[in-house]
């Protein structure tokens, strides 16, 4: 490899335009997992699935990203970062192409969990990011990232929504396909190499993952909020759009309008990331947490209002699971620099199975219960983080903050 390409270890090389570059490319190829999130309801009758079944769709694509990040994430500390990204990214392409074009249920479950697999390069690029940051500002980098990150999430439901609306369900994974091409060409020409210096085999990396949760307290406390967070997230996100469209007469593109409200708590990722950095991770977390709990009561305010009550949900909602998202991030990258990779794959695929489960059991939840249900079940999951997080004594929540 010629040295002028490789980026030596600890190097400060994230400029601001290296920030946004990075937090466009995350934003980019974490929409793929979320576009079929509000359009379920489209695409279930037209390849041949119920509509309890309907969330499957979603819920096997965070399980592939879930995989994704247990398999291939920790590669990206044994391999060349920026070639592994681009391969994952190439397969991204051809799973949304499948997506697009497929009729049959099964078929089309089956590409749901491999565009969750294939999206996975994200979570290379953040790691890589806190590499190539220095310390005192590895929070304010991690943050604007996870800012860009946190607002593809936000965007991509009411884009999909909008584009379902006016072309169809399948021209969403069409244009899906056509933004990753473009991807895959900027992480060749922009993103520096890095060639780890991590020496096992594939088999002995994925075996370390045991010893370092094991090892690692604050790694488990972070990724089971983190993982409770987000059984919310995916529970609300995945509900809302057929309760607006049952219950308030919403179209698709009215939908989309409210999604974008929610994008606004997209500002709470760098807002997080300077508050990690200032040392106040754990009042921050625990106002995360609490408010989180909290979110789902706007649901009783009188029918009139009841519109503006769900988007006030989103809008807290999203904030909370973001700020609670970064300030994770930023405790569980201080652990072990030549880990960071095997690290952010245990927080992240702790986190995608709490958010495959909340989207797994929304569409059985609210056929069986309503809204009220949803309610119910989405404010128990961020109490619990918040009860365990106040087992913690302060004294051992200081390795997180």
């Amino acid at each position: 490899m010629n040295p002028a390409t490789q980026v030596p270890h600890g190097t400060a090389t994230m400029t601001k335009g290296m920030v946004l570059l990075f937090a466009f490319c995350c934003g980019a190829i974490v929409a793929n997992i979320y576009y079929a999130q509000p359009i379920i309801g489209l695409i279930a009758p037209d390849i041949g699935l119920t509509s309890t079944m309907a969330s499957l769709i979603v819920s096997l694509t965070q399980i592939g990203y879930a995989l994704g990040l247990f398999f291939l994430v920790p590669l990206g500390d044994l391999l060349e970062n920026r070639r592994l990204m681009i391969i994952t990214t190439v397969v991204a392409i051809a799973s949304l192409l499948g997506a697009a074009f497929t009729d049959q249920p099964n078929v089309f479950l089956l590409i749901s969990l491999l565009v969750g697999f294939s999206s996975v390069s994200v979570q290379i690029l953040i790691p890589l990011a806190a590499h190539l940051a220095p310390e005192e500002s590895r929070g304010r980098v991690v943050g604007g990232i996870m800012g860009g990150l946190l607002l593809g999430i936000l965007l991509a439901r009411p884009v999909s929504s909008v584009v379902a609306d006016h072309f169809g369900w399948r021209a969403m994974f069409v244009i899906a396909a056509a933004l990753m091409a473009a991807i895959s060409i900027v992480l060749a020409l922009t993103i520096p190499k890095r060639q780890p210096d991590h020496s096992a085999s594939y088999g002995q990396l994925l075996g370390s993952l045991w010893t370092l949760r094991r090892q690692q307290p604050v790694l488990r406390q972070r990724a089971f909020y983190q993982g409770c967070m987000f059984a919310t997230f995916s529970l609300f996100w995945t509900a809302v759009p057929l309760e607006l469209a049952r219950n308030h007469g919403l179209s698709q593109t009215q939908i989309a309008i409210f999604a974008l409200v929610g994008a606004i708590g997209a500002i709470a990722a760098p807002i997080a990331g300077r508050l990690a950095d200032a040392g106040h991770t754990r009042i921050a977390s625990l106002l995360a947490l609490l408010f989180a709990s909290l979110s789902f009561l706007p649901a009783f305010i009188h029918p009139v209002y009841s519109v503006i009550g769900l988007a006030v949900t989103g809008v807290v909602l999203d904030f909370c699971v973001q700020m609670n998202m970064v300030l994770g991030q930023r405790a569980v990258y201080a652990l072990d620099a030549k880990s960071r990779s095997r690290l952010n794959a245990l927080y992240m695929t702790s986190i995608f199975i709490g958010g495959a489960f909340g989207s797994s059991v929304a569409s059985a939840v609210y056929e069986h219960g309503g809204w009220l249900w949803i309610v119910i079940v989405g404010s128990a999951f961020p109490l619990l983080a918040l009860l365990r997080f106040l087992s913690v004594s302060p004294k051992a929540a200081l390795a997180a903050a």
